[in-house]
């Protein structure tokens, strides 16, 4: 068959080039506009884009879908089925009615379970103890549409979305192919999605990342998790400093001081009181500094038990 495939982030790239090693034609990519990154706020192009370069593959990269020129452009590669896979865009209806087999989209969930941009760092955030990938048949609905095929694979206790990404993403180009052969083949019957186990996973925002001490040492380790690398999960220190704390562990037992006081201090943890259990930080970054451990920090930064996080304004 003839394939476009619109993505644009590293979890993207796997599902390209599972399809570049499949019996069909990828015959053009779709992928976002270039984006100005980093201090010098320089353009960058996406992981998709430096792949299809690499294998000289027709590119589009509109500003708007519903440009005139970009659909002119898109019916001009008379695709019979359309890959998706975290492109970061919502198709309009011109461009699902038009190949022929559908769009299919790759998501990184077990849906009905978080529809929205944000699967992986949610499932870790609430504490999942496992995930997966689910192909859809695309409709005009956010994550709505019948299923194809889904496979579950676990979260480590470990796992940050930094690590799980890029298995989902393997996974996820592996049962692309499968989705597409077996549509061929006619063996795979679309399966439409119960709607009353429905749930969300919006797009992060900085203000995520805000710590709230008054949730449990768990919840608070699973946002640790779950916000690593981005927007990282954040809290104020008395004298105006922030601390980015990107690796913790939830300790159980009684907790007697106010949530956010530092209530020990060792070697490889700084131990701070929440609404349930203590949390153990093991490696933060303080405001313009680099990622270390605690007991690199410490050794340069005397912190006193007692000490309260949390409170002040994080802008």
């Amino acid at each position: 068959m003839r394939l476009v495939f619109m993505g644009t982030p590293d979890f993207a790239v796997a599902s390209l080039e599972a399809l570049l090693r499949s019996n069909d034609s990828v015959v053009g990519v779709v992928t976002q506009p270039d984006r100005p990154k980093g201090r010098g706020q320089i353009l960058t192009p996406s992981p998709v884009k430096l792949l299809a370069e690499r294998q000289q593959i027709p590119l589009l990269q509109p500003l708007k879908m519903k440009d005139p020129e970009f659909l002119q452009s898109l019916a001009g590669w008379k695709p019979d089925l359309i890959a998706v896979a975290a492109f970061g865009r919502i198709l309009t209806p011109t461009i699902l009615s038009l190949p022929p087999r559908g769009c299919i989209n790759v998501h990184g969930s077990l849906l009905p379970k978080y529809r929205g941009a944000g699967p992986i760092q949610w499932a870790i955030i609430n504490g999942e103890t496992q995930t997966g990938i689910t192909t859809m048949l695309m409709d005009e609905g956010m994550d709505t549409g019948a299923m194809l095929l889904q496979e579950a694979i676990p979260i480590t206790p470990d796992d940050t979305a930094d690590t799980l990404s890029p298995r989902l993403a393997a996974l996820g180009g592996r049962l692309l192919v499968e989705t597409i052969a077996r549509l061929k083949a006619g063996t795979l019957a679309p399966q439409p999605q119960d709607a009353s186990q429905v749930t969300f996973a919006p797009l992060l925002k900085k203000e995520d990342g805000v710590i709230d001490w008054a949730l449990s040492a768990t919840a608070l380790a699973n946002r640790v998790r779950g916000l690593s690398p981005w927007p990282g999960a954040y809290t104020t220190v008395s004298g105006g400093d922030r601390w980015t704390i990107w690796r913790a562990r939830a300790l159980p037992g009684p907790v007697t001081k106010p949530p956010g006081m530092i209530v020990a201090v060792t070697h490889e943890a700084i131990h701070v009181a929440t609404g349930e259990g203590v949390l153990a930080v093991m490696e933060l970054q303080p405001t313009n500094s680099r990622r270390m451990t605690v007991s690199q920090y410490v050794t340069g930064h005397p912190t006193a038990v007692g000490l309260q996080l949390g409170g002040l304004s994080l802008s």
